[in-house]
Parts: C-alpha cells; sequence; structure tokens
C-alpha cells in the first residue's frame, strides 16, 4: 500500500492515523494491523463483521462482467463527476470502478476501497496501484480519517449517510449510483430475479435528506446483446445470486433466447453536504 492512501486510513479501535510499518500498519496506541500477501488489510472493528458480503463465486462473475466492457459506459459517468485526488468506494466489490476513476482523475489521485467481503477486498487490492483495499463493515464507523475525502462512491451499494457525511472533506462530493426499475428487466422477468423497488429513487432521496443535498442527476441508459456466459455473469455477481443455485441458473439462462437484448438503466447522482 502506499503511503499517500495510507494516510487516509483511521484506527478501527481508537480513531487515530495509521503509518505503514511493512508488512503492518500501526496506529499511534500501538494497535496493529497485518496487511495480507495479497495487499489488503482488515481494519474491522470486532473479530468479525456482521454481514459477510459477497462470495468468492460472486466477486468472480463480477470481475468477468465488468472486464467485458459491458457496464464501460456506468464507469465513464461515475469518472465523469468524480472530482479531487482523494477518493473512497464504499463497498467497492473488484475495484474497477474505484480504477477507472483514479485513472481519470489525475495521477497525483490515490483511493481507499472497503468493503466487508474478504473476497472482494483481495481482487479490489489488485485493482490499482495508487488504491488501499480495506475490509471493513461499512455499517459501522468507516476506518477513514475524518474530512479527509474529496469523492466517496456508493456504486450500488449500502450507505452509512452519518459516516460518509463525516469523511468528506469541505466541498467534497458523494457520487451514488443507483438502478431504475428498467435495469435488467428483460432478465428479471423472464428469470424472476430480485426486482427493483419501484420506490428506491425516493427513499434515497430521503435518507441523505438534511446530510447531503443532490447536486446533479443523470440517466444512463442503453441496451447491450449478451451471450448465455454474460447473462451468467450479471445475475451471477448481483442479489439474486444469493437465492439461485447454481445449477438452477444454468438451467433458466439456458432457456433464455441467444443472444438477448438486455436494458440498461441507472441514475448517477452527485450529492454535497448540506449547508449547515
Amino acid at each position: 500500500m502506499i503511503d499517500e492512501a495510507v494516510a487516509l486510513l483511521a484506527c478501527p479501535h481508537c480513531g487515530a492515523g495509521l503509518d505503514a510499518d511493512p508488512p503492518t500498519l500501526l496506529c499511534e496506541s500501538g494497535h496493529t494491523f497485518d496487511v495480507a500477501r495479497g495487499g489488503h488489510v482488515s481494519l474491522l472493528s470486532g473479530g468479525g463483521g456482521k454481514f459477510t458480503g459477497d462470495s468468492t463465486e460472486m466477486v468472480a462473475a463480477r470481475d468477468r462482467f465488468l472486464g467485458s466492457g459491458r457496464y464501460d459506459p456506468i464507469m465513464d459517468a461515475v469518472a465523469d463527476v468524480a472530482d479531487g485526488h482523494r477518493i473512497l468506494d464504499v463497498g467497492v466489490g473488484t475495484g474497477q470502478y474505484l480504477a477507472r476513476v483514479l485513472d481519470t482523475v489525475g495521477d497525483s489521485a490515490v483511493g481507499v476501497g472497503v468493503d466487508v467481503s474478504k473476497a472482494a477486498a483481495r481482487r479490489a487490492a489488485r485493482a490499482h496501484p495508487r488504491a488501499a483495499s480495506v475490509v471493513a463493515d461499512v455499517w459501522t464507523a468507516l476506518p477513514v480519517r475524518t474530512g479527509v475525502i474529496d469523492t466517496a462512491l456508493s456504486i450500488f451499494s449500502p450507505r452509512n449517510v452519518p459516516e460518509l457525511a463525516r469523511v468528506l472533506a469541505p466541498g467534497g462530493r458523494l457520487v451514488v449510483v443507483t438502478p431504475t426499475e428498467r435495469h435488467l428487466q428483460e432478465l428479471v422477468t423472464a428469470l424472476d430475479l430480485i426486482r427493483v423497488d419501484e420506490h428506491k429513487t425516493r427513499r434515497l432521496g430521503d435518507s441523505l435528506a438534511g446530510t447531503f443535498d443532490r447536486a446533479d442527476r443523470r440517466a444512463v441508459g442503453y441496451t447491450m446483446s449478451l451471450a448465455p456466459e454474460e447473462v451468467g455473469a450479471v445475475v451471477g455477481m448481483g442479489p439474486s445470486a444469493r437465492h439461485i443455485g447454481s445449477a438452477d441458473l444454468a438451467a433458466r439462462v439456458a432457456a433464455l433466447p441467444t443472444p438477448i437484448e438486455v436494458t440498461v438503466a441507472v441514475t448517477v447522482s452527485v450529492y454535497r453536504p448540506a449547508a449547515v
């Protein structure tokens, strides 16, 4: 991990800043954290998180699908609205969105990717040389210093609103990507997948109200023609993968037309800390 990224981190036990002393990170109170051989570090505040996050299979499916370029327009839209040189991705997954942002905003940018999934953290540690990969529970205090982040990303991820507000620097921004009801609608209907809540946009606004003000909102929509293996990957990386067995999913996918036209429909929103 590069020192500039470590400088954004905080001890999950006492909140003090962390310094790199390879192969560990340590704080001034003497708490130490081993950096895994793969490059990620666990900063869970207890023995383990409440949630386990994405499985190894889900992470592999996400890596395959995002690596295919099918979601590049979403990545480009996120990178276009990001700003500053200190980037935090909460629910970083495989790290591809964070890597795209770091490559776009400039050579001086550094990033921190946080995910409760160890499988995701292992993959994200390889996503970009200027990013630190951290295992942490986003529903507890983020292991990030107060007021040091220029852009925080929440890409199809849960949001701990008070913590996101705490870590943002003055003038910082929160970039949120959410699916609309039309997102992957052909697969949702044909494969009986988990549906997007029709009130998702309103609930997002309600959850941020009083803490953040919306500064920008843009729709990203297009269609993609997917082969069966791509359908398996996009379903396998999402929440429905937790409820459909691999054999069952393969059978459902095999019954689909080949290729199948699928709708992408998401909203990229930018929020600023609310004026006090």
